[in-house]
């Protein structure tokens, strides 16, 4: 499986960006999938996470109340909106795989990455 991130971008504290993960090579509506962050200097960390029919999410509390995740099984893609953004946002947004049906937070858990894709919030 190969998954690729995109729609990163610099944008104003307070505004919004709506990243894609679309992968290819096996279909993945079977499994959960994932959105962790790195921030500069910092260790990757859980962002969100949904079931394999979108039926659940998990969401670090850092993020909760402002972005949602999202998946469209029939274009094989998952979604991350982010509303609200702060500038402790900024990092890079990796898309990932876990290959079981239910949400999962931790990075060992996850058996596919994509490349990541650069979020940058401005104050």
């Amino acid at each position: 499986v190969q998954l690729q991130a995109f729609g990163g971008g610099l944008v104003q504290t307070g505004g919004s960006l709506r990243l894609s993960c679309a992968a290819s090579g096996r279909t993945v509506s079977g499994y959960a999938l994932g959105w962790f962050r790195q921030a500069p200097g910092k260790e990757r960390e859980f962002v969100a996470s949904i079931t394999w029919n979108g039926d659940t999410t998990s969401y670090a509390d850092s993020v909760k109340g402002r972005f949602t995740i999202s998946r469209e099984n029939a274009k094989n893609t998952v979604y991350l909106q982010m509303n609200s953004l702060k500038p402790e946002d900024t990092a890079v947004y990796y898309c990932a795989l876990r290959p079981f049906l239910w949400v999962g937070v931790g990075q060992n858990e996850y058996a596919y990455w994509g490349q990541g894709t650069l979020v940058t919030v401005s104050s």
